[in-house]
């Protein structure tokens, strides 16, 4: 009789809480994505087009449910190539995001020696892109460079960044507070707006955060401007304060909470 009260308590009161709770998880942690991949957007047209059908099937509109159904099948396929760039995010977070995985990974950086090098390099009008990244995982770009696996200090970003050297052309990558690779090659941006005299670090940078949820610091070679890029927009010609600031807020938060930094600074991408 116990055993069969215990079953009994566990179908009515006990599973059901674990789909809730199972089930607000899964709420929250694609809401999470969709902030993260701008995809609201695809989202809201999606929620839209469900909404006309709810109506018409509610209504019993024949023709527009005619039409509907005729028109669904090509919508999804367009959806899917409109928002291919947004998708490929979504499941990039999904494969790589660490779902289960309440603590953030460390992140600390030395911020003091970083900006230092920046604002040394601006001076000297010579170009450096440096790589963070956050929760999604970048290994593809850093195999592409040399491994270093060092500590960050000043010194040493103005030796890869000099223009004698090897590596001066490709981006650094900062991982878990330590120098991982330099002279890694990332992905261009195809964006249509970016302004014509930006040069390849700085649709390198955009490229890289329209890839993954990583903050990237770019020093001008032409300008000695400091800017920095994160979740698809890219801030220009920032100050050593206002730089030193955005990089602690970036890297110290959640990416989904980052957002709240964008509220001041240029951004560069025209309007169209």
């Amino acid at each position: 009789m116990n055993w069969n009260t215990t079953i009994q308590f566990i179908r009515d009161l006990v599973l059901p809480g674990l789909d809730i709770l199972i089930l607000a998880f899964l709420v929250y942690k694609s809401y999470q994505i969709l902030v993260q991949t701008r995809a609201v957007q695809l989202v809201k047209g999606v929620s839209l087009i469900v909404l006309i059908y709810g109506a018409a099937f509610f209504f019993n509109l024949r023709t527009l449910l005619w039409v509907l159904n005729f028109m669904v099948p090509g919508l999804v396929i367009g959806l899917a190539i409109i928002f291919q760039p947004e998708l490929r995010k979504i499941f990039t977070r999904i494969g790589q995001g660490d779902w289960f995985k309440f603590l953030h990974q460390d992140t600390s950086i030395q911020f003091e020696a970083l900006v230092s090098a920046a604002e040394v390099l601006s001076a000297r009008r010579r170009g450096a892109l440096i790589v963070m990244p956050r929760r999604v995982g970048i290994k593809n770009y850093i195999d592409t460079g040399t491994r270093l696996d060092a500590e960050i200090s000043s010194a040493l970003l103005l030796t890869i960044f000099a223009f004698d050297t090897a590596l001066h052309d490709g981006a650094v990558i900062i991982e878990r507070g330590r120098i991982v690779a330099a002279g890694c090659f990332l992905p261009l941006s195809d964006q249509p707006d970016i302004r014509r005299n930006f040069g390849t670090r700085h649709r390198a940078a955009l490229g890289m955060v329209e890839e993954s949820d990583a903050v990237v610091l770019i020093v001008s070679e032409e300008t000695g401007a400091m800017s920095l890029a994160y979740e698809g927009n890219l801030l220009y010609d920032l100050s050593v304060r206002e730089l030193t600031r955005r990089l602690k807020d970036l890297m110290s938060v959640s990416p989904e909470t980052g957002e709240d930094s964008q509220a001041s600074g240029e951004a560069v991408l025209d309007e169209k």
